[in-house]
């Protein structure tokens, strides 16, 4: 994973990373990203995978891979299961793109 986060700064929106994981598994993940990346996002802890069913990726007891839009209301705007969204940050970063240029 060799692209930047960067890519979203363009986009008017708060970015966070949802995580049912426990805050020590959190602290992995950030390094991780960070040392992908070049930086991380902050982890929202969603233990309950409450937000994470509301954006429709709860997969039984776990979370699904992927992104997604909520607008101000907390509405889905739009979600994306895809578990290689990092190896296909291209891709992601276009989806991502237009669907927020749909809700301008």
């Amino acid at each position: 994973m060799h692209e930047n986060l960067d890519q979203l700064n363009d986009l008017d929106v708060n970015k966070f990373i949802i995580s049912g994981d426990t805050p020590e598994q959190q602290v992995v993940l950030y390094n991780s990203l960070e040392e992908s990346y070049g930086q991380s996002l902050p982890f929202i802890s969603d233990p309950e995978l409450k937000m994470i069913d509301h954006l429709g990726m709860k997969n039984g007891n776990a979370a699904y891979r992927g992104y997604g839009i909520l607008d101000e209301e907390g509405n889905v705007v739009f979600s994306t299961i895809n578990d290689l969204w990092g190896e296909e940050f291209d891709k992601t970063v276009k989806e991502i793109k237009e669907e927020y240029q749909s809700m301008q």
